[in-house]
This record gives C-alpha cells, structure tokens and sequence, in this order.
C-alpha cells in the first residue's frame, strides 16, 4: 500500500530555493513537505560560490528581486546561525583600461538610478579597498550591498528554521504529477508512494525543466556548466569579491561557447575561492583544462600575489539557464496548484529569499512584494 501523507504545499527540490520556499510558507503557517532525489544541497547550490550580489545586475526586474533579497539575507543573518558564514563583505568590480573604465561607470550610473550603491574608486585609491590587487589597473567600482554566504548550510539551516511545519524526503525523485479530474494539482508520486498537496512548488533547479514535464506543461529550463578553482588556504588576501567589469557580459551573453570572467574572493576557512566560467554543454562533467587555465590566469593578472599559490581542488556546477536570463517565479496558469521557483542562473542563492517570500505568499494569500509579472512562467509560449 502507498505511503500518503498531507501537506498544503510539496516543494520538489532541496537547494537553497527550495529550502527559501519552504522557510518562508512554514512562517506563513503552512505545512510543507520537500522533496529531493539528492541531499540538501546535492545540486547547483552545493556548487555554488555563495554570491549574494547587486552588483552584476542591469536595472530592471532582476535587479529589483535582487536589492529585495539582499534586505531579506540581511534579516536572515539575525536568525540563521553563525555556521551560514553571512558576510556583508562587499564587492569591487575593476576596469584594467580606460575603455573599460568608462563603460563600467555608465553601467554603474544606470544602477545607482534604480536604488544601487555604488562608489566610484579612481586607480589610486583601489589598494586602499584591496591591498594585493594589481598596480596597472584603471580604476573600479566599490558595490557595499553585495555579500557571501556558505550556500549549502545557508540551504541547510533555512530548512531547519522551518521547523515541525518542514517535513523532509530525501533521496525520493518525483516521478510523477498527480492531478485531479479538473487537471489541478493533487500531489506527486515517487517510488515510495504518493505524497499529496494542493500545491506543488518546481524549485528544481537544472532540473526545473523535467519536474514540469511531468505536470504536463513546458518550461525551457537549460544547464550552464561552471567551474570553481579552491586555493590552499591562506591569509585573507582577498577582503572583498572582485572581479573584472566582463563579467557582466557574460553572465548577460547568449552564446554557448566557454567564457572565463575571474571573480575572486577570500573565504573566512582560508582558501580562496576562483570562478567564473560558463558554457552550455548539456549536463557533460568532463574537466576542462582549458576553462580552469583561463581561470587561474585571469585571477593572477588581478592578484599577482596568487601566482605561486596552489589550487587544491576544483569542482563544477550547473546554473540553470532560461533564455531571457530571468527566472520562472509564479503561478503557472496552464496547471493550476503548480507554482514555479526555478532558472535563476547563477544568482539562485542571491535571490533565493525573495523568491521563497513570493511563493509563500502566493499560496497563503499574502501581500507580493514586488511586481512577478516579469517572471511569470508561461511567458516562453
């Protein structure tokens, strides 16, 4: 006989997402079951750097989610433990020509318009922010709002916060939608039998695409393959995460080939922790050499002082990608009791909180906090 058990809502995946989903609607007072083919953290969050930033946002709908969050991990610092490792840190984003410079600072006027802290640094102040960066470079830009968390304990301690209202199914892949006879949303079937809700919450990352297709509706959820490159640990060389002002373009740029933009930063353990690389090769785990090179050059020509340190280790991720760099939040009109929290790219951990309070209060009937129309999950028909 079927396991059954009853829950207002079931969230399908256990990353920070997910884990944001389900803290925030057992606050609202709902009972929440999660489940996950994998551990708390098994996917793109246990592969991830724990960037929390503003700083790489064009203004618009992401920009706004992501200054609402960043008040939100801001409120979660005072109630989650120590252990997240929430450091409001900053960042330092660095133009090494002229050119570059001046297009950072057109970008950095436009953000500063929609409600962005930004301060301009000239060349010779950069060491006063970042004591080991390169002498030559050209100027940058100081973001204060941008911040580090520990994503996986972050995922971790958001789904204990939840208390008795969070109940757990690990190592359980969905491999069924159930739906009732109007084609509404009853639960989910996995091989340990069936689990029921009214509403059922897609936070599966990479995965959103295929947790969708089973409740019969499409979602063009792709993965972005990324590496991250993990130094021995060291003194804090690093006070900041800083990358080169590219980056932005490429977390922005369609193209699916590799594309190395260094961002560094120290961690409070020691190590320093270098990404960013992106390219859409499906879910191939094959290392590359070539990306991990670019990688590694790119962080010495910012930080000489990395040149003779070694990488211990590095370990690969996929940021799940929709095409219109937006992520799916929302109600699904097409299958009613299906909700959306999936395809954040790179900035899930960053947005995670607000994107936990707007389904929560989606299906309590709470207040938004901002305008979800540019979310909206059916938009790619």
């Amino acid at each position: 006989m079927p396991t059954r058990h009853s829950a207002d809502l079931i969230v399908v995946g256990a990353g920070v997402v997910g884990a944001a989903c389900a803290f925030y609607a057992a606050r609202a007072g709902l009972s929440v079951t999660v489940v996950d083919r994998g551990p708390v953290a098994g996917g793109t969050t246990g592969a991830g750097e724990g960037n929390l930033l503003v700083s790489d946002k064009e203004p618009g709908p992401e920009l706004e989610l992501a200054l609402h969050s960043s008040r939100l991990w801001r409120e979660l610092a005072g109630l989650l433990p120590p252990a997240v490792e929430y450091e409001p840190k900053g960042g330092l984003v660095v133009a090494d020509a002229d050119k570059g410079l001046a297009a950072l600072r057109e970008f950095t006027d436009r953000q500063r318009a929609a409600g962005v802290v930004a301060e301009d640094v000239p060349a010779d102040r950069l060491a006063e922010l970042e004591p080991h960066l390169a002498p030559d470079l050209a100027g940058g830009v100081h973001y204060p709002q941008d911040a580090q968390v520990q994503p996986a304990l972050a995922a971790a301690h958001l789904l204990r916060a939840g208390g008795d209202r969070v109940r757990l199914r690990l190592g359980e892949e969905v491999t069924a939608v159930l739906t009732g006879p109007s084609g509404e949303v009853r639960g989910v079937r996995t091989p340990s039998g069936e689990l029921h809700a009214p509403y059922l919450v897609n936070a599966a990352g990479t995965w959103g695409g295929e947790v969708a297709r089973l409740a019969g509706v499409a979602l063009p959820v792709r993965p972005r393959r990324g590496f991250v490159l993990v130094t021995e640990p060291l003194p804090r060389v690093v006070r900041r995460k800083v990358y080169a002002a590219d980056y932005v373009a490429d977390v922005a740029s369609d193209s699916a080939a590799l594309q190395t933009s260094a961002v560094v930063e120290g961690t409070p353990a020691g190590p320093v922790l270098i990404g960013a690389s992106r390219e859409r090769v499906g879910f191939d785990r094959t290392l590359s050499v070539e990306a991990l090179g670019r990688l590694a050059a790119q962080a010495v020509r910012l930080f000489p002082v990395l040149a003779p340190v070694r990488a211990m280790r590095t370990y690969s991720g996929f940021r799940p990608y929709l095409p219109d760099h937006l992520p799916a939040i929302g109600a699904d009109p097409r299958r009613p009791g299906l909700l959306h929290a999936c395809g954040h790219e790179g900035a899930g951990i960053g947005l995670a909180p607000a994107t936990g309070q707007i389904i929560a209060a989606l299906v309590s009937g709470g207040e938004l906090p901002l305008n979800i129309r540019p979310f909206g999950p059916e938009r790619f028909e």
